[in-house]
């Protein structure tokens, strides 16, 4: 028997790191869903109680960790991607 082989491709596009600062920069948290949905609800939870207990004072910490997390993960996306076209 002659069996054919099918060769999957999967095409994902690469995240920009600019437009992933820029969101959570505006939107802290939430702008985390387009570089990771994962960190999004993990910060909007930590966001959310540490807000509560310091009456948004802790707010000044979350966010910009949320901006820090949101590059670095869009970045890990792309390098991800990248690694898996050199493997081709």
């Amino acid at each position: 028997m002659n069996e054919q082989q099918t060769k999957v491709v999967i095409v994902q596009s690469p995240k920009s790191v600019g437009v992933a600062i820029i969101l959570t920069f505006f939107f802290g948290p939430l702008g985390m869903f387009y570089a990771t949905v994962k960190g999004a609800i993990i910060m909007m939870v930590v966001s959310l109680v540490v807000g509560i207990f310091t009456l948004g004072f802790g707010l000044l910490l979350t966010w910009p960790a949320c901006i820090i997390w949101g590059a670095m993960a869009a970045s890990a996306h792309n390098k991800k991607l990248l690694a898996g076209v050199q493997q081709q």
